[in-house]
Parts: C-alpha cells; sequence; structure tokens
C-alpha cells in the first residue's frame, strides 16, 4: 500500500493510506447509529428511567422459535416490583418484513399487559440503515453465508444497544432461546452491590455466547458503535470479549449459580441442532445465600492466587490448598454474629476432581475474643464425598453463630479444593 510520511513526527511514523481511509469511511458509516429511524412496533418509552433493560433480538428460524417462551420465563420469573425495574426490548430483525409484523402481533396478543404496562417494546431498524452485507472478508475461512449471518447479526445487537443506551441504568443481554432463574433482576442487584466500588465492564450471569451478560448503560454507545465498526470480523461474543479487555477488565466476572439457561434445540443459523447447556443454571435466584460480611483464614497453604475469599464470593473462582492434614481449618468470622440456618460446603472442582475433602467436619463456633478465631466450637455435620449440606441449624445451635469452620479429620495426598461456601441466615440476623 502507499505510504505518507508525516511532517513533523519520527520517520518511522507512518500512516498505511489505505487503512486509515477505511477507518474514516467506517467511522463515516458509524454516524448511521445517530440516524437511525426506529419502528417501534408495539409499546411506548417509560418517562423515568428503569433498572435494568432485557434486550434481545429475533430472526426467522429455519426450525424452531422459542421466542414467546423466552418473554413468558422473563415476566413469570419475576415479582410485580421486580417487573416495575425492568423493561425487555425485542429487536424484530429479520429481512422479512411480513415475519417481524406476525411475530410483533402475536407478541402483543399475548402479552398485552406488560405493553401497556410499559415493561414490553418491540422495534425493528429498517434494512436500508445497514451496511454492505456483501463481498464480506471470510475470516476464519467461514463459508460466505456463515459470515453475512454473524455479521448482520453483529450490526442487530448494535442497533439494539443503541436504542437501549437511555431506558435503564443496566443493560442485560440476553437471546431469544433461554429460560429465567426465578427473581434474576433481585440476584442481579445483589450481584451488583458486590461489585460495588470497582471498574468493571462485564459482569456474567451464564457462560454460554451472549446470554446474560450486564452493561452499564452508560457503555452501550460504546460498544455499539464497536459492534457496528468491526461487524464483519469476528462473531458477536468474540467482540464482546475484546471490548470487556479495551475496557480495562482483564479477567471475566462470572456469578454462580446461572441465571439463565439456553432452551432451543436448533441454532437461528440454519437450523442446525445446538444442544448447548449452563451446566451451573439454578432455577430459583431467591435461593441464593446471604453470606453474610466475614473475614477468611486457613492454616493451609494456598497454592497461588486461589486464596479463600474466592470459596466464599458468588463471583467464579475457589480456593484451593496444599497438604491437608488432620487437623487443617478454614475458618469463616463474621464480622457480626448471625443466626445460620443452612450450610453448604463443595469441595473439589471439574478439572481437578481428585481435590475435594475426603474427611472433615462442619463446625459452628462463639466466644470470638481478639484473635482470628472462636474459643468455642460445636461439630453440626460430616462431609460425604466432598460434599456437606445442612439445614435447621438454627435449632442445633439456637445463639448467634460467630464462627464457622471447616476441620480436616484426616490427612489426604491430594490438594483442597473449596468451590464455594454458602451460608444462609435468619431473618433479622
Amino acid at each position: 500500500p502507499m505510504q505518507v510520511e508525516l511532517g513533523g513526527l519520527a520517520p518511522d511514523t507512518i500512516l498505511q493510506l489505505e487503512g486509515a481511509q477505511r477507518v474514516f469511511r467506517d467511522t463515516i458509516e458509524l454516524s448511521a447509529l445517530h440516524n437511525v429511524s426506529y419502528q417501534i412496533l408495539a409499546g411506548s418509552l417509560a418517562a423515568q428511567k428503569k433498572f435494568l433493560a432485557v434486550g434481545l433480538a429475533s430472526v426467522q428460524r429455519p426450525r424452531g422459535f422459542y421466542l414467546l417462551a423466552t418473554l413468558q420465563s422473563l415476566f413469570s420469573q419475576s415479582t410485580e416490583e421486580e417487573l416495575q425495574e425492568m423493561v425487555v426490548v425485542v429487536h424484530l430483525a429479520d429481512t422479512d418484513p411480513a415475519w417481524n409484523v406476525r411475530v410483533a402481533a402475536a407478541i402483543t396478543q399475548k402479552f398485552t399487559r406488560h405493553i401497556l404496562l410499559g415493561q414490553l417494546l418491540l422495534i425493528h431498524a429498517p434494512p436500508e440503515f445497514y451496511p454492505t452485507l456483501e463481498g464480506l472478508k471470510r475470516n476464519f475461512n467461514d463459508a460466505e453465508e456463515r459470515v453475512r449471518f454473524r455479521s448482520k447479526q453483529n450490526v442487530d445487537y448494535a442497533f439494539l444497544l443503541n436504542f437501549a443506551a437511555n431506558l435503564s441504568s443496566y443493560y442485560l443481554m440476553i437471546e431469544d432461546d433461554v429460560w429465567s432463574a426465578r427473581s434474576f433482576l433481585t440476584a442481579i442487584r445483589r450481584a451488583l452491590a458486590s461489585q460495588e466500588g470497582s471498574n468493571w465492564a462485564t459482569l456474567e450471569f451464564s457462560k454460554l455466547g451472549y446470554i446474560g451478560k450486564l452493561y452499564r448503560s452508560s457503555d452501550l454507545p460504546r460498544l455499539a458503535h464497536f459492534l457496528l465498526l468491526f461487524y464483519q470480523e469476528m462473531p458477536c461474543d468474540w467482540l464482546l470479549v475484546h471490548f470487556r479487555q479495551l475496557l480495562t477488565q482483564k479477567d471475566v466476572i462470572r456469578f454462580k449459580p446461572s441465571l439463565f439457561q439456553h432452551m432451543g434445540l436448533y441454532s437461528s443459523f440454519q437450523g442446525t441442532v445446538n444442544r448447548l447447556e449452563d451446566e451451573d443454571f439454578q432455577a430459583d435466584a431467591l435461593d441464593l445465600p446471604d453470606n453474610p460480611p466475614a473475614s477468611l483464614y486457613t492454616s493451609m497453604s494456598i497454592f497461588e492466587n486461589y486464596d479463600p475469599p474466592k470459596a466464599y464470593s458468588s463471583a467464579q473462582g475457589y480456593f484451593w490448598g496444599k497438604d491437608p492434614t488432620a487437623g487443617s481449618t478454614f475458618s469463616i468470622v463474621f464480622r457480626q454474629p448471625a443466626q445460620v440456618s443452612r450450610v453448604r460446603v463443595r469441595t473439589g472442582s471439574v478439572e481437578r476432581p481428585g481435590d475435594f475433602l475426603r474427611a472433615g467436619l462442619l463446625e459452628l463456633g462463639w466466644h470470638r475474643d481478639r484473635s482470628r478465631d472462636c474459643s468455642s466450637y460445636i461439630p453440626v455435620g460430616s462431609f460425604e464425598r466432598g460434599t456437606l449440606e445442612k439445614q435447621g441449624l438454627e435449632k442445633v445451635l439456637p445463639r448467634p453463630v460467630e464462627c464457622v469452620r471447616i476441620r480436616v479429620t484426616q490427612d489426604q495426598s491430594e490438594w483442597l479444593i473449596i468451590q464455594s461456601i454458602d451460608i444462609w441466615t435468619t431473618a433479622g440476623t
């Protein structure tokens, strides 16, 4: 390509004219986002911002149709209070206008109440606002039809994000073929509280594709531009990873259990069978533990950065201790005494199934002194095959608990992974 040397800069500062022209041309195309005349097929914009916008794009599938079931799940799994804080935005993005109208009519008939209450919006971005979908780069040696499909999908999402930018404080991206956990909005609110003060770009509530990705709405204009700028380069879920990294969030922040599950059997591209499933999905998000604020300590050596708090947090990660021996302990010391009703501990992992607790006890403690520990403990259960779950603990120890301790009762040659520690408390503690 022709090169231009810029005067006043070091000789090696070279602009490749062809590349620069492409960037300028693409940047001009981005102005399309400011000029899109959306068709609102059903619903109306609320006067006030909501807490959460849930966005999904849908096109005609060769086999299977899951959109109505997805919407039904979103609404039926939410309380009236949660619905008041939420708006669902569906971009009906098929190239066949008759299909969009037909589906909009079916949704309107089934979800009239939610449309009238401002909880559901159906939109369409007309095809004249789309960039070209012909003669695209065939990166990764994808078939031409595949490239066209995923490139259009990127633009579908870009227009959806652009529309949703001012509707709410947070935006949740899902697909049109998912089940929702009960009270997912409340679970998301809790997760946000746990990340307060951190500079996150994306929070993830599913391990699959672009299901359950949460963004600050203030980031949506940038994300929409990003998807539009690189629409033909790669699939949307890959672009979302690059966007997160560009916003300097290096590590994935994924919460467990997952709040969304893939329901569709057939993909929207060519109707191929797609059996994706998230094994971390839990249907009842209200069954989340309380895990009161606490300090965590262990007598075991810690492997690398697999430190104790990772077992107690709902974010991804776990504790990994070296050489557990009889008498080794893992202690949770509450900042305030709490009435513990239920405890669940899982050890081992899919990647390291052998690193589970062979023999151990769960103990509840009180009489906390100035040290890191309690002076009195009572055993309340033993581990079986690396797991323990005990309920009704408020009856076993009717007094407030100050410490919860896992005690190893037998030497083991394998290291110990504590995958998760979940603690429920009774109301008012």
